[in-house]
């Protein structure tokens, strides 16, 4: 069965009857993992702006609302969403559109996380019907009201396990004049960390540190303060090699390829590996050893894609990472095991008990276990 609710009380009035769990669905297009839940709950039908006040900064969307609405109403007023977060549609060959509650609620964030934060960090407020069929309100419409950011924070990257977000309040900023990236070519992945470490090290506020081939170092700013601290940056990167620029659109191009993972869209098996970047080469070497795969590397070396053509390389990965402090995830995959990485006991503790605070009855995409 599928319940399509087009407004908050008929969302809240359908799950406080329902009687069995159901999958939470936006757009449809972050299909990872597995969920055991037969039915559907459809959020796309409770859509639309709510509020926009581009002097306060400040953007209220229900839901469902289609990220590229929001992008063009943000666009129009020469604003944007920071935290630039991610679309999976090419990469995971899912169809649909895109919408901001599924963004928050995987907190998707993308290569300028290093600079700015992440989506939950851009969260305000939040609108939520929980699994007793209760409307909850938690945090504000403008950037001064702190009142329930923690909660607001759970919600961004808890994958619809606490709740199903009506709305969602954040915080936006303005577009930049220009951007450039700068390309420098490496010999492996310990150099390319110690390269974008030297670059996020500098005070040239750069805004994107990736390695797909290349290391790309990404610079935003007005048109004058950009060339400046692109010749700087030069300079900083002159022990490493050849530096190539790339400018504005083309650049702007770039990063979103980047940012949407597109060079791995044909690969069956892909892994989402975070950790401390100084240990991702660490990691990167035993995993060669053991399995072959691609990589690319984002977040100055904190965030590694790993395309494979085996399912083995995600066990490896899973278990490396509880041993060392950090998070993998099956992107692509059979999904006959979990997607996420199984919480360590501590965590496994805090998560159960704000699932039985928020749904005691397990209602909301049951047995995927997440860590957001």
């Amino acid at each position: 069965m599928k319940f399509t609710p087009k407004t908050e009380a008929e969302l809240a009035e359908i799950v406080a009857g329902l009687q069995a769990p159901v999958k939470l669905q936006g757009g449809g297009t972050r299909a990872i993992g597995h969920s055991i839940a037969q039915d559907v709950l459809d959020m796309s039908g409770i859509s639309g702006v709510v509020d926009y006040e581009p002097g306060a900064l400040t953007l209220v969307a229900k839901a469902g609302t289609p990220m590229a609405e929001i992008e063009a109403l943000l666009a129009a007023e020469k604003q944007r969403l920071s935290f630039e977060p991610m679309d999976h549609r090419t990469l995971l060959g899912t169809q649909g559109a895109p919408t901001i509650g599924g963004a928050v609620a995987a907190n998707v964030s993308g290569p300028r996380r290093i600079s700015v934060g992440a989506c939950r960090d851009f969260a305000l407020g939040v609108r939520f019907v929980d699994g007793m069929g209760r409307v909850l309100k938690n945090g504000g419409r403008v950037v001064k009201n702190v009142t329930g950011y923690d909660l607001v924070k759970l919600m961004a990257g808890s994958w619809g396990t606490l709740g199903a977000m009506s709305e969602v309040s954040l915080k936006v900023m303005p577009c930049p004049e220009t951007e450039a990236t700068l390309a420098l070519h490496v010999a492996d992945a310990p150099v390319a960390v110690e390269a974008m470490s030297a670059a996020l090290g500098s005070p040239y506020e750069v805004t994107g540190a990736a390695q797909n081939g290349p290391v790309y170092l990404r610079i935003e700013g007005f048109a004058p303060s950009v060339a400046y601290r692109l010749n700087a940056l030069e300079t900083v990167l002159a022990r490493f090699g050849a530096v190539e620029r790339i400018e504005a659109e083309a650049s702007a191009l770039l990063w979103r390829g980047l940012r949407d993972v597109t060079a791995f869209a044909d690969h069956a098996f892909l892994t989402r590996v975070s950790l401390r970047p100084t240990d991702m080469p660490r990691f990167l070497a035993p995993a060669q050893a053991e399995h072959r795969f691609e990589t690319q590397l984002d977040w100055a070396g904190g965030l590694a894609w790993l395309a494979s053509d085996k399912e083995s390389l995600a066990d490896f990965a899973q278990s490396y990472c509880a041993a060392h402090g950090g998070h993998a995830t099956r992107v692509k995959g059979s999904f006959e095991r979990c997607a996420f990485q199984p919480e360590a006991a501590g965590v496994a503790r805090l998560s159960h008990g704000l699932r039985q605070r928020f749904d005691p009855k397990g209602l909301f995409n049951p047995a995927l276990m997440v860590r957001g």
